[in-house]
């Protein structure tokens, strides 16, 4: 199955490339949302729209406090990342305006705000504690109208450093983010002593938020669609290309190939078999690409966040991998056996369609009913077994993600109480999580899709990879021009592939321009498929045939049936029109080519009864028109092509004697310098011949013309009365 898509799909590498390149951004703005959501929950509704513990602005006096609790490198790095704004040295940002009259502290605009978070966030919650009268400062033992911030500052270098290690203690067990998230109550504090209007400020976080979600999940939608449209359109496209090959290919069997598939099955591979490719395809980009890069993805993010329950994860993963592995054990027999239903399906269909009025002549519609009902109820069983156990496997996934759903917040519950978890980061896990198992349960689905499209592969390449008998040969032969209409067999052997016995043996004769040759025989003597080998629809065994002098296996094949009109012994007529059937064996005819034909085929009632002429609609398989008159328009058809050689395989049959007669004497007068070759059951057909051969068990029994076979052939006398009375023939 690679082999045939890589094969396929390699000529479209730039459009594969292209949804490679979209399924990416896909997968960052899909893993985008989770955090986003998160941000909404801890900066906008938990934080009021703090970002982080990196205060934008700040008192002086504030500032000063601030670096009281941190070391001399820490203090550097915040005078480095802030300016002091005063009245006399600049101008105040105009959301500050008429605020303040002190001097301000402000961030610079490209900090790195980690660092300064990382420095801030202490200092800020022990001076907010300190200033909320959190903090009793009574044990610290302060002289009287001394405050600590004042004691702290006259302190030597060793009693402030092991005061600042004692607070260091207190806040080792809160993770950044929520060392973070606690700061951001006195971030929020000094926005308010400063008269910042915080409501707002939360609010446009909010916003801002929540105007990237619907960005990214915008993005996230149109590259889906986008992707959709590209997979299917390559998808589409390369089933047309595979169709196309198969149908082609098909086209080139000889029928020798033929018997080695059923028409059904034919159908079946050029139908069902490259539909379930087509479904792979497209589902390969959607989700055996896709899921992979997003499972990755959120595994990264889970593994980097503070969230402590990636076993609950893993666990989840285990019982689905657990459950899906059961199912393709249990299910992935029954792919095998669908396609091959299909084919029994299509069968019993086509075969009761075919002969729908010798069933209804022989009344057994029943008997059809209970045949295509049994290959009907077959296929049900198989895909209502499968299509259940999969509906069986929906609803447990569904027990499964809403499990781990409550195992994410009963944990996580836990872990928010305990100060090491915030409510957003939570539920972007929670998000997370899904991704990966809705992922690894794509992946699943996909590949539970794989068996069955393997098989179909199988059998589409069965097709394509088949041996072709009949070839042309390497360095092709040209017709001598000097010679037109001869053939000629020479010591002619065939048997049919896996054979035991020879159909034909020892042929020899020689079919002369302007001269009709008649092959008679009963049924099974080996009429049709002697004439079979002069198109190469089979190849001889032994010996070889001549045709204007050359091997018809050193010509192309083309060129051979170039020479060759042929009307099988079915008359086939394709869906068209009157004109669209007659043209088919020359596109270019004109209409009195047309008109011709018509007139020595005797087909001309045919035409004009009908209302629309030459323009009559033929319905499929020339269903609205009668045996005769299929037989009639086939010759039709085949004298247009005016070739050298005619075969008429049995094509008289379903013709009245008076039609029969007529339709031989145009042929013998309009076509004297051409070679006619005909297979016939009724000796009144041929009883004008030129040379008439009798078959019989695949040898020529008899040759001559009629009295002279009338003379010296039993086999020919016994076909002759038969079918007619001695008075009869003696007056012939």
């Amino acid at each position: 199955m690679i082999k045939l898509l890589f094969k396929y799909l390699k000529r479209f590498w730039l459009s594969i490339l292209i949804v490679l390149g979209l399924l990416y951004f896909q997968t960052r703005a899909d893993l985008k949302l989770p955090e986003l959501m998160s941000q909404i929950v801890n900066v906008g509704i938990t934080r009021s729209g703090v970002e982080d513990a990196a205060i934008e602005v700040i008192r002086e006096e504030q500032f000063d406090k601030l670096l009281l609790f941190i070391n001399e490198d820490e203090q550097t790095i915040l005078r480095n990342n802030y300016f002091l704004v005063t009245e006399d040295n600049a101008s105040y940002p105009e959301e500050l305006q008429g605020f303040v009259q002190d001097g301000l502290y402000l961030l610079n605009e490209d900090v790195d705000r980690d660092q300064v978070a990382a420095i801030i966030a202490k200092p800020l919650l022990v001076t907010y504690a300190i200033d909320q009268g959190q903090i009793d400062t009574s044990m610290f033992q302060l002289p009287p109208n001394v405050t600590l911030y004042q004691a702290l500052a006259n302190m030597d270098e060793t009693t402030r450093q092991n005061f600042l290690a004692n607070i260091d203690t207190r806040f080792a067990s809160m993770s950044d983010d929520m060392l973070g998230q606690s700061a951001s109550v006195a971030v929020l504090a000094e926005y308010k002593a400063i008269g910042l209007d915080t409501d707002q400020m939360q609010i446009d976080a909010i916003v801002k938020i929540g105007i990237d979600m619907l960005l990214f999940a915008l993005m996230s939608a149109v590259i889906t669609i986008l992707v959709g449209l590209l997979s299917a359109r390559m998808a589409a496209k390369v089933t047309r290309n595979i169709r196309r090959d198969v149908f082609g290919k098909v086209e080139s069997f000889s029928n020798v190939e033929f018997d080695q598939f059923s028409t059904a099955s034919l159908i079946t591979r050029t139908g069902n078999d490259i539909t379930q490719l087509q479904m792979l395809i497209v589902m390969m980009f959607r989700t055996l690409f896709y899921s992979p890069i997003l499972a990755y993805g959120a595994v990264v993010n889970v593994m980097n966040s503070n969230a402590d329950m990636t076993w609950i994860i893993g666990l989840a993963l285990v019982v689905i991998l657990g459950l899906i592995l059961g199912m393709f054990v249990i299910v992935l027999p029954k792919f095998t056996q669908i396609q091959k239903m299909i084919d029994k399906v299509n069968l019993v269909a086509r075969e009761s369609l075919t002969g729908l009025m010798v069933v209804r002549a022989f009344k057994t519609e029943r008997h059809e009913e209970k045949r295509f009902d049994e290959a009907n109820k077959d296929l049900s069983k198989i895909n209502l077994f499968v299509t259940r156990a999969m509906a069986i496997l929906m609803p447990i996934m569904n027990f499964i993600f809403s499990g781990v759903t409550l195992m994410i917040v009963w944990y996580g519950a836990k872990q928010i109480d305990l100060g090491a978890l915030q409510v957003g980061d939570m539920m972007a896990f929670m998000q997370y999580s899904m991704q990966i198992i809705m992922s690894f349960m794509m992946i699943v689905m996909t590949f539970i899709m794989i068996p069955r499209a393997s098989v179909s592969s199988k059998r589409i390449n069965e097709v394509l990879e088949m041996p072709l008998t009949i070839l042309d040969p390497k360095d092709p032969q040209s017709f001598d021009p000097t010679q037109t209409g001869v053939i000629e067999f020479k010591d002619v052997c065939f048997s049919y592939p896996k054979a035991d016995d020879c159909v034909l043996k020892d042929i020899n004769f020689t079919a002369k321009k302007g001269e009709v040759t008649a092959i008679i025989g009963s049924t099974g003597s080996g009429k049709s498929t002697l004439i079979n080998l002069i198109p190469r629809f089979y190849d001889v065994t032994q010996g070889s045939i001549m045709v204007n002098g050359v091997d018809v296996r050193n010509v192309k094949q083309v060129d051979l049936r170039d020479r060759i009109g042929y009307v099988p012994q079915k008359a086939v007529l394709f869906t068209g029109t009157i004109e669209s059937n007659l043209r088919y064996a020359k596109e270019d005819a004109n209409q009195a080519e047309l008109d011709k034909a018509i007139d020595i085929a005797q087909a001309r009632s045919i035409v004009e009864e009908k209302p629309d002429h030459y323009q009559e609609s033929i319905s499929q398989g020339g269903s609205n028109v009668s045996g005769g008159q299929k037989q009639r328009l086939s010759i039709a058809r085949a004298l247009i092509k005016n070739p050298d050689i005619y075969i008429y395989d049995d094509s008289f049959s379903a013709l009245d004697y008076k039609t029969d007669a007529l339709l031989r004497q145009a042929l013998q007068r309009e076509y004297a310098d051409k070679t006619l070759i005909i297979v016939a059951q009724r000796i009144s057909t041929i009883l004008h011949a030129d040379q008439i051969l009798v078959l019989n068990d695949g040898e020529i029994v008899g040759r001559g013309t009629h009295d002279e076979l009338m003379q010296n052939c039993n086999v020919y006398q016994e076909i002759a009365f038969s079918q007619m009375s001695k008075e009869e023939l003696a007056h012939v």
